[in-house]
């Protein structure tokens, strides 16, 4: 099978200090096989490492991880055909999760799961969001 990672330059202004947790978890950010991207888990850290407090801002900022993701592998939000969130109590925070997608998920829309979880890899964290987007 073959496939390209796709690397976070270590100079990434959108990644930061969290870049290292790549290499430091065993995983890549995107692996590129058969005509598609497929894009890891991204939650909302800043680019110091510090968590982001409120679901929006976590939101966000996995948003524009995901958007700087698609621009290194030459790709637009446009590409996305599947998205995946996980929520940590997603009735309290579904509302604040909404208000920012819809700022910055535009038409056309990837077929989209949101999955309430009881928790996340670490405390604090309230979204993570994986993707999957096509090569035209």
């Amino acid at each position: 099978m073959t496939f390209q990672a796709i690397e976070i330059p270590e100079n990434s202004a959108v990644f930061g200090e969290t870049r290292n947790a790549f290499t430091r978890f065993g995983y890549s950010a995107a692996v590129r096989s058969h005509g598609h991207l497929f894009i890891s888990g991204t939650i909302g850290r800043r680019a110091d490492g510090s968590i982001a407090d409120t679901v929006q801002e976590q939101t966000e900022l996995a948003l524009t991880r995901i958007h700087e993701i698609l621009r290194l592998a030459d790709l637009t939000p446009a590409a996305l055909v599947d998205v995946v969130s996980y929520h940590v109590d997603i009735h309290h925070h579904l509302a604040g999760f909404l208000e920012v997608k819809q700022r910055l998920v535009e038409a056309p829309y990837p077929a989209w799961s949101m999955i309430g979880v009881s928790g996340l890899a670490v405390p604090g964290l309230l979204v993570e969001i994986r993707a999957t987007a096509a090569y035209p």
